[in-house]
Parts: C-alpha cells; structure tokens; sequence
C-alpha cells in the first residue's frame, strides 16, 4: 500500500477524517494533524510540517485540506520540492500530475463537494508525470 502524508487546519479537519476513511484499504496515512475541527489553528504550521516529510524523497506525495485550499497552496509552495496545486477538478488535478509533476494536492472543504474531493485524489495518485517537453519547465520552478 501507498503511503500518503494528509494534513488540515480546523476548516479542514471534517474532511481530511472522511478522506482517511474513504481510501483506508487503499493507502496508509501518515496524519500530522490538526486532531480537531474545534480549535482554531494556523493553516501554514500544517502545511510547513506536511512538506517537509515530501520533500525527502521525490515518491512522496501529500494532501492538504483547509477551508478553500488557497492557503494551503500557498503555503505548501514556498518549500523547494514541492509543486503544489489546488485540486478543484478532475481535469486540472490530472494535468497537474501529468505537466507539473504536482506532489501535494490541497482541497478546499468550503469549496469542494467530498465527492469531486475523492475523484481528485483518485485521479491524483494514479497519474504519473508525463516528462518530456514538462521535464525542462518543472525544472525551472
């Protein structure tokens, strides 16, 4: 089984639990938190600690979830390694794995229903980076 890290603030938290339970069979979860939907938290404390596990090895992957995904995403693409996109649809999700060679996808619990959420991390985790022509572009990032 794959292993995944999976972070969110408090705006998150409902969703990143519903996530875990969907894909449980499927991949093991490293949560590095938040542990509650009640106390407020700082979203980039949890998107810092999430990209740093990534950034170890280029075979790790990670999913951010806050309140619109914004915030994570910005957060999350301040660390070198790490190509982050907020995943809104299949379509741009896909390309984002296949032109960009993303390895964090953030979700926005206020913005997203839980199933485009699912299809996203499906489609995610199973595209691979296309190279080629993207390979020279990524570089530059």
């Amino acid at each position: 089984m794959r292993k995944i890290y999976i972070s969110s603030d408090h705006a998150g938290f409902i969703l990143k639990e519903e996530i875990k339970r969907k894909f449980k069979k499927r991949f093991i979860f490293q949560d590095l938190g938040t542990n509650n939907r009640d106390k407020s938290v700082n979203y980039p404390d949890y998107a810092h600690k999430l990209c740093k596990k990534v950034s170890v090895s280029n075979k790790n992957i990670g999913i951010l979830v806050c309140g619109s995904g914004t915030g994570m995403s910005m957060a999350a693409n301040r660390h070198k390694k790490i190509r982050a996109v907020t995943g809104y649809s299949v379509k741009n999700t896909k390309l984002s794995r296949l032109h960009n060679n993303a390895n964090v996808i953030t979700l926005g619990s206020r913005l997203t229903k839980k199933n485009t959420a699912f299809k996203c991390i499906e489609i995610f985790v199973k595209t691979k980076f296309e190279g080629g022509r993207h390979k020279k572009r990524v570089k530059k990032i």
